[in-house]
């Protein structure tokens, strides 16, 4: 399979979220795929007792270092999807996962889940 068809796909390892005792944690290896594949990045959070409404957003970070907002979710929706980009979002778990299908070769970058207070977005 000529190189130009395989897909690499980064993750960062943590990122903390704005506020008080909040953390995101996405503890997956690099991901290798092809073109047209379908890929699952995970991420873990921790928010503090009393942030009851909040948002996660994913962005990926492109080589040049711009970072696109890919998606977000709300802390009572249920699981948010925009085009090729979807979420599974396990509240009680405080697990959530992204999903992007039909990878793309532009689709190369790290990804980040953010954590934010929906106080934060007043």
């Amino acid at each position: 399979m000529p190189l130009s068809r395989l897909l690499w796909v980064f993750l960062t390892f943590t990122f903390p979220g704005s506020g008080v005792a909040q953390s995101v944690t996405q503890d997956q290896p690099d991901i290798l795929s092809e073109v047209g594949k379908t890929v699952t990045l995970n991420c873990q959070y921790e928010i503090s007792w009393n942030m009851f409404y909040y948002y996660i957003f994913w962005y990926k970070q492109l080589p040049s270092g711009q970072m696109t907002y890919l998606i977000r979710q709300y802390s009572d929706d249920g699981n948010a999807r925009d085009g090729r980009y979807s979420v599974n979002f396990q509240k009680a778990h405080k697990s959530i996962s992204l999903t992007i299908s039909a990878l793309e070769l532009e689709d190369s970058a790290k990804y980040f889940c953010l954590l934010l207070d929906s106080q934060c977005l007043k």
